[in-house]
């Protein structure tokens, strides 16, 4: 285990999740000695598209967290305008933080390092729950959630359907 001040940083989370479990999701290390991946299993959150599934998700944290943000994939299969092809989740608050470049986002938006697993997760839920589709991440995904709501809600079903599956 890093004994930097990330990786106690890192415990302390891991064990207080351990100790109080949040509705919606749980976690742990994809390996025993690096704390740094995470494994989280979110819930698909009740009363939306993505109710009853079960997405599993990769968190990789850098060296310097809590000053930069980890990144969060998705490794069950995932529609969303929000998510990337590739399963990598975007959103404001795991963006690096400061200014953004492209204008798109207030500094206040993006990661600050009070942010926690919990708080984290918690957003990815909400995002979920209410995908954007101003500045989308799979434009594929987006433009089906706009023009076309029921074959959005055919693909996303179809991914709920297989992590039930793999669950």
């Amino acid at each position: 285990m890093a004994n930097t001040q990330a990786g106690l940083l890192l415990q302390k989370q891991l064990k207080d999740l351990n100790r109080h479990p949040v509705d919606g999701f749980s976690a742990g290390l994809v390996h025993d000695n690096n704390i740094f991946e995470w494994s989280v299993i979110i819930s698909g959150p009740p009363d939306t598209l993505y109710d009853g599934g079960f997405f599993n998700a990769i968190m990789s944290f850098p060296s310097d967290y809590p000053n930069n943000p980890p990144s969060v994939r998705f490794t069950s299969d995932m529609w969303h305008p929000n998510v990337y092809p590739d399963g990598k989740v975007c959103i404001s608050i795991l963006h690096a933080p400061g200014d953004d470049p492209h204008g798109y986002e207030l500094a206040s938006e993006r990661w600050n390092p009070i942010h926690t697993v919990e708080s984290i997760v918690l957003s990815i839920i909400s995002m979920l729950a209410t995908p954007n589709d101003e500045s989308p991440a799979n434009v594929e995904a987006a433009k089906e959630w706009r023009d076309n709501r029921d074959g959005f809600k055919k693909r996303v079903s179809r991914c709920v359907r297989k992590s039930q599956e793999m669950f």
